[in-house]
């Protein structure tokens, strides 16, 4: 999608959004714990807590709230892939101050408050206003001390990243070499010679399978396992038989109304005339000229809108789907451009808008008006809300007694069950490296607990391990067997058919390599079927890996048609036949001052990239992954 964030204004444009404060944005207070609520990370001796970790999973719960509405789902959140991203921008985000302030980085104080007084939502008549900069504060729960630390050291960050950001360098040459690869089209025709077809041939001899088994043998170990059965006590199960009374409901219903509605949201299309802010009166003419002809263009055939973004857009992420930028709210885009948005009727196409990125013209294609949903409709919802409020004050108590019972009564979880009205469940076979489900077990700390001489040896309960945030469980095991080895006998089968893939593998690799030496020498294969062609670039690679890709575009063309061939990562051989090399439609486009910017973009992503890398190989980061 379009990015209409400057990132020269990162800082005032994100506070125009002060509903949802990004949880990049971290200060002193953050270091400020007394350790009780534990950690998730620990930089180079500085701790992470996890009340700072939750914090940023909520600031980033909100944040996706924002951005996608009514298709956000909030179990999003309990992925591991989603909160380890999060555990690693705070990591970032301490590894960047630390090298900022050991490399002799500072924020003036004169810097910091022309930052804050430049931001419109604390103005009053184009002027900062000190009453409603503290108002606006106050409202987030932040005090100016809190919020100055906070943009602070956003700045700080901002100065050190800028060395990478406004100093990459792009050669004429290179950016002439790159543009013509991205737009050189090769036309080709494959033919896959998969190993299946060898199987039959594929025979291993006793010798070789007596081998692989010596060889392997302790692949073929079973390791320990147990079956279990166990308790899950979390804030939401501990909560679920509380009583809410309807008036309650109907009152908290009554003072929420905010929480319950979906905020209008518009869906735009947009054709952008890339000019910085700072060139050149004449420049910025001519770019405007060039706006106006694609604008008259547009009013004359309104339906061909996509089509014309397509051919004239400088936004990339955005022209090839027509210049669609999707459904969005108030506060995600920059104010010029949100307020034309935001006054326009469907499918009216704007006037010319201008922004720090250029000149934008806009097609509004879809409007979801807001809604107020009835009580009935979020009834369950409030219902769990208060009966989780009702709960928390007193959970820590419900644990400490959970823990209790399920050690004194170690024999059994029934007594545990029984009074904390909870249903004791059972695994199916599991390991120390579990996988499979329950996912609720995959705990290092509880599969380490399951398999411990004292629980395996007396059959006792585990203590009541969290598993997650506010989710405890206690297990015993029901079964257990410890790892044994297999036999040659048992595992044959296995090893047979291990051994015929990789002999098919091989089998279809040498005929793949047999066949396009012989195409190489100019012999034509009758028994050769070649698919469809296809026209192929390294921007639209058609499903090609990248070995693929690479084998067709360092072959000699000069005479066609041209052969190459490579094995497939699955397995086989790819036999492929280059018919026709499609050289870009215009030469006026090489070396365009627009493709050298987004290459200059994409050199600069990778090299924060690699910096990034590389001062976290300098660093010491301990993650405590049971924390997550």
């Amino acid at each position: 999608m379009f990015d209409l964030v400057n990132r020269k204004k990162r800082v005032v444009q994100v506070i125009l959004g002060l509903a949802v404060l990004p949880f990049m944005f971290w200060g002193v207070e953050s270091y400020r714990n007394d350790g009780s609520e534990g950690y998730v990370a620990v930089v180079e001796g500085e701790e992470i807590s996890r009340r700072e970790f939750e914090q940023a999973l909520r600031d980033h719960h909100e944040r996706l709230r924002a951005m996608l509405g009514a298709n956000f789902d909030s179990a999003i959140l309990d992925n591991f892939e989603v909160r380890n991203s999060v555990l690693e921008r705070l990591i970032q985000q301490r590894l960047l101050y630390q090298e900022a302030v050991k490399n002799g980085f500072a924020v003036l104080d004169s810097q910091l408050i022309k930052t804050i007084q430049d931001i419109q939502a604390f103005q009053k008549n184009n002027k900062f206003s000190k009453q409603q900069y503290e108002e606006l504060l106050r409202n987030q729960g932040l005090t100016p001390a809190i919020f100055e630390s906070r943009v602070r050291n956003e700045l700080l960050l901002q100065q050190l990243l800028d060395g990478y950001s406004e100093n990459a360098i792009t050669p004429r040459t290179a950016t002439e070499k790159v543009q013509y690869l991205s737009e050189v089209r090769r036309e080709i025709s494959q033919s896959k010679i998969a190993p299946d077809q060898f199987l039959s041939q594929a025979i291993p001899e006793e010798v070789d399978i007596s081998a692989y088994y010596e060889q392997h043998k302790t692949d073929f170990d079973l390791p320990e396992r147990a079956k279990v059965e166990y308790l899950v006590l979390s804030l939401d199960r501990a909560a679920k038989n509380e009583f809410v009374s309807d008036e309650a409901i109907n009152t908290y219903f009554s003072e929420h109304q905010s929480e319950f509605g979906q905020p209008e949201e518009r869906k735009a299309s947009h054709i952008l005339i890339s000019v910085s802010a700072d060139v050149p009166e004449e420049e910025k003419q001519i770019a405007r000229d060039k706006a106006e002809r694609i604008l008259e263009q547009v009013k004359q055939d309104p339906d061909q809108f996509a089509e014309i973004a397509k051919e004239h857009s400088d936004d990339p992420g955005s022209a090839m789907q027509g210049g669609d930028l999707g459904f969005f709210g108030r506060g995600v885009m920059v104010k010029s451009f949100e307020d034309n948005i935001f006054s326009m009727q469907l499918d009216e196409i704007s006037d010319i808008v201008e922004t720090d990125f250029g000149l934008h013209i806009i097609k509004l294609t879809a409007i979801k008006e807001e809604q107020h949903p009835e009580l009935e409709e979020v009834r369950e919802q409030i219902e769990n809300t208060l009966k989780i409020e009702m709960v928390e004050s007193v959970f820590g108590e419900i644990v400490e007694d959970f823990s209790n019972v399920v050690y004194e009564q170690g024999e059994s979880l029934q007594a545990a069950a029984e009074k904390f009205e909870l249903t004791i469940e059972k695994s199916d076979w599991i390991t120390r490296d579990l996988k499979e489900e329950p996912e609720i077990l995959a705990n290092e700390n509880l599969l380490s607990a399951i398999f411990s001489d004292d629980v395996i040896s007396n059959s006792r309960n585990t203590e009541a391990i969290e598993v997650k945030p506010d989710t405890f469980v206690s297990a015993r095991i029901i079964e257990y067997k410890p790892a044994t080895s297999q036999s040659l006998t048992v595992v044959k089968d296995e090893i047979v058919e291990k051994l015929k893939k990789e002999m098919a593998v091989s089998m279809a690799v040498v005929e793949g390599q047999e066949r396009l030496a012989r195409l190489q020498a100019g012999e034509v294969l009758d028994d050769v079927a070649w698919d469809d062609a296809q026209l192929i670039s390294y921007m639209q690679p058609q499903e090609l890996d990248h070995e693929a890709l690479g084998a067709i575009f360092r072959a000699e063309v000069d005479e066609l048609p041209a052969y190459v061939g490579v094995v497939e990562p699955e397995g086989g051989f790819n036999l492929i036949r280059i018919s026709k090399v499609i050289e870009p439609e215009s030469d006026e486009k090489i070396a365009s001052e627009n493709f050298a910017k987004q290459l200059q973009q994409m050199i600069t992503q990778e090299e924060v990239s690699s910096y990034l890398a590389a001062i976290r190989q300098r660093y010491d980061v301990k993650i405590k992954q049971n924390n997550l």
